[in-house]
Formats: C-alpha cells, structure tokens, sequence
C-alpha cells in the first residue's frame, strides 16, 4: 500500500513542511537526537514531517506514546533500522514479527522469570567482584570496556552457561566497529549496494564474524555437550517442531545473538553513563555509598538486597532517565490510523523518543538535572507510565527488563562497595546517538579506594 503523500499538508500537525525531497535525513543524520528534541520543543507533541517519500509522525507525550506502544500496537511493525538490524541479529526476538515473534517469546519467557532472577543475582555479583578485585589503586580505566566486557561475561554466563571472558575484548571491539559502521546501513537505498564488497561492509562483515564466532563457539560446545543446564540455550535447543525437527544452528544463533548483543550492550551503557553521572555529583555518590554501607555492612550483596538498596534503584532510575541505552523506538503504521486527532497514513514512520520525553520539563522539572530524589515513590507514582521508559512498552517491551534492572543494581552496589571512580580529564561527554546512546568519547576514570570499605 503507498502512502498518501499528495494529501495536503494543511491536514497534518505542524512540523518542517515545505523542505526538498530530502527532507530532513541529512540534518536527522548528523544529530538525530537532537533534531527530534527541537522539533518537540518547537512544534508540541504531535510533529509531522517527511522522510524521503513517507510521512513521519514524532509523538511526545505519554498518552500518545502509549498508543503507538500499548493501545494500537498491532497496527505497528518494526522501523527500518530494525528491518536493517537483521544485518546482524537475524530472526531473533528483536526483528521478528507476528506468529514467529510470538511463540519465540513465549518460548524465552520463563528465562527471565523471577524465580530465575535469584539465580542470576549470584552469577551479576560475582562478576562483579571478579572486576573490582582486578583493579589497583590509581589504575586509569576506559570504563565503557570495562563494563562492557563485565555485562558480556554475566549474560554468557546467567542465559547460557558459557564462559566468555576470554572472548570479551574482541567481542566488546567488534560491537564498537558494528555499532559505529551502522550508520552506513541506514543510508538511503544501503539495501540495493548490500551485495557490492564496499569498504565499510567489508568491516561490518568482518567485525560480525567475530561476534559470531563466539556465539557458534557457545552453540556447539553445548550440542557436543548434551544435557540440560536450566538455562535459556538448553530451551532452545529442546524445541522441536510438530514434525520432531529441532531448531537449526542458523535459529539458535539469531536468539542467541539478540540476547547476547543487546544483554551486554545496553546494559554496560547505562552503567557507563551512571558512573560518568556520579563523577560529576559529589553528594549522589556520598548517599549512594551511604546507602550501600548501611544496607550490606560488608557482605556481598545478595537478590534479597535489591529492593533494600532504594537509594542505588533511585540512582539507577535517574541515570536510565538521562541516558536511556535505547533512545528512540520507531515503528511502520500497517493501516491508516488515528492518535491523537492527527490521522497517520498507512506506511507513515511513527516516532517515540526515550531521549526527548525523559528530558521534558512537564514531567521532569529541570530535566538536565541528574537528581535521584526524582525517584522517591510519592513523586514517580504521580507522573503518568510513559514519560519514562527506558525498556520499551507493549507486547514487545525489553524482554530482558527485570534481568537488566536487576544487574544494574546489582553491578553498582558491588563496585561502588569498594570503589569510587573519579572523572581523569573532568570534561563532560557528549552523546552518540547511534543504535544505542553511546558516549562519544572515551569515558575515562581513576580509580580510587575506599577506605571507609570493609568487604573484601
């Protein structure tokens, strides 16, 4: 079905009308994040504009957003980027649509279940002191490594009984390389020139195989292996089809990777940019430690302690707010549709920005401001659901929300039990909104211990 695009612009929202058949793409791709924060700031919660020949729809408020992610969700599909995602990923969770998406979820489901989520506490937590214990005194860290390769040693461990640690550096530089050529995968008409052997799909290709590598490594040693370990790979490869067929290496591989990509990496984001927060206010990092020596005295913590450690959730919440991992959600409307009293043509991009609604000053009264106290449960529960939501909503909110919050309390209680991290340069770091908000820089920390610290 085509969009209608001759259909007048007098019966869309207000927006950057009136621009050449390109439109917007190139200042959308110099500073995406940023080009949809003044268009929210300039035309309201409904902006109209054009990308190449479709319509596109930005929605920014949380009434609006639950429409496109909860109240009409089945008249939505994936975006592009996501269609384009399968570059890497496959069918996995994240691209897949309809019956498949559906039953692969049900299957993944009891995975994350909270009965599981004690199990994997001990995995996050032990990792975790594996990391602070390797530390010196004064050592310069680049941070967004460091957690990168913690986060890809808990998730390889917790969902499929695998040791990783020996694949982290070359796995954690790889995804840089896939993250950072992506952009060139979202170029218009990148599809048509995907079987030219160009330069930066050459190192797409070549920084895939070595995530890949790992991800058949885990596949096969488990096969030769046999057994049933309880955990996510051994569900899978238990399924059989109504013809008796198990899954093949190619399927296993798209959910393996989905999760073994976006478990790590979204995860060590967020933990980045909460240490970088916490460098930079002094009295956040006081309570946090406060909270962490009252709450533990000494001992490792534990599942039982997550909900104890409410000023750490509180810290973590408001880092998520800030620097959500995940900045924007788009979607491809089915059918022609209404939100909001603004008619969506069928085909039309529909927009909704973590990045932008998390930083609207309604909902977050001086949004650049990193104050945990946001958190406190009488102030979020008068905020309406969608102005913050850093996981998704729906039918297709992370499937991993309750492992990653978890992990992230977790991580910071048991690091920040022995260490502070202290900026090495004390410059701010900008974004890189890419697939996910990356630092644009090097996050570089000393590390320095803490004296007042009786755990080991």
């Amino acid at each position: 079905m085509q969009s209608s695009v001759a259909a007048s612009r007098d019966s869309f929202p207000p927006g950057p009308h009136g621009l050449p058949l390109l439109g917007v793409v190139p200042i959308f791709r110099s500073d995406p994040a940023g080009f949809l924060e003044r268009l929210a700031r300039e035309y309201g919660d409904i902006v109209h504009f054009r990308l190449m020949r479709r319509h596109a729809f930005l929605f920014n408020h949380p009434d609006l957003i639950r429409e496109v992610l909860v109240t009409q969700q089945a008249n939505f599909i994936k975006s592009r980027i996501l269609q384009r995602s399968k570059l890497l990923l496959g069918e996995g969770l994240l691209t897949s649509e309809g019956e498949h998406h559906l039953r692969q979820r049900r299957l993944a489901q009891p995975a994350f279940h909270r009965d599981r989520l004690q199990s994997y506490a001990s995995i996050m937590v032990d990792y975790a002191i594996r990391a602070r214990e390797h530390w010196q005194t004064g050592e310069r860290l680049d941070m967004q490594a460091e957690m990168m390769r913690l986060t890809l040693a808990i998730v390889s461990r917790a969902l499929f009984s695998a040791d990783a640690e020996g694949d982290a550096a070359a796995v954690g530089s790889a995804m840089t390389e896939i993250i950072e050529l992506f952009r060139f995968m979202m170029l218009p008409f990148s599809e048509h020139l995907d079987r030219f052997p160009l330069p930066h799909r050459r190192r797409f290709d070549r920084a895939k195989a070595v995530v890949e590598g790992a991800v058949y490594r885990i596949i096969r040693e488990r096969r030769a292996a046999g057994g049933d370990n309880g955990d996510l790979l051994s569900t899978l490869l238990a399924i059989r089809d109504e013809d008796g067929s198990a899954m093949t290496d190619q399927q296993v591989r798209d959910e393996i990777m989905t999760l073994f990509v976006a478990g790590h990496e979204t995860t060590a984001i967020a933990l980045t940019w909460t240490w970088y927060l916490l460098s930079r206010h002094a009295e956040c990092e006081r309570q946090l430690h406060s909270e962490i020596d009252s709450v533990l005295r000494g001992d490792q913590p534990t599942f039982d302690d997550i909900t104890r450690l409410r000023y750490t959730e509180m810290v973590v919440s408001e880092s998520l707010r800030l620097y959500p991992p995940a900045w924007a959600v788009t979607r491809i409307a089915k059918e022609r549709c209404e939100i909001g009293g603004a008619t969506i043509p069928a085909e039309s991009v529909c927009i909704v920005s973590q990045w932008v609604t998390q930083r609207d000053a309604r909902f977050f009264p001086d949004p650049q401001r990193f104050d945990p106290e946001r958190w406190r449960p009488e102030a979020r529960d008068a905020r309406p659901k969608f102005c913050w939501f850093p996981f998704g909503g729906g039918a297709r909110v992370c499937i991993g929300e309750r492992f990653a919050f978890a992990e992230l309390i977790l991580v910071v209680a048991t690091l920040a039990q022995k260490w502070r991290f202290r900026s090495a340069d004390g410059r701010p770091i900008d974004i890189e909104p890419l697939l996910t908000l990356r630092p644009k820089e090097r996050v570089a920390m000393i590390a320095e211990p803490r004296f007042s610290d009786r755990a080991g």
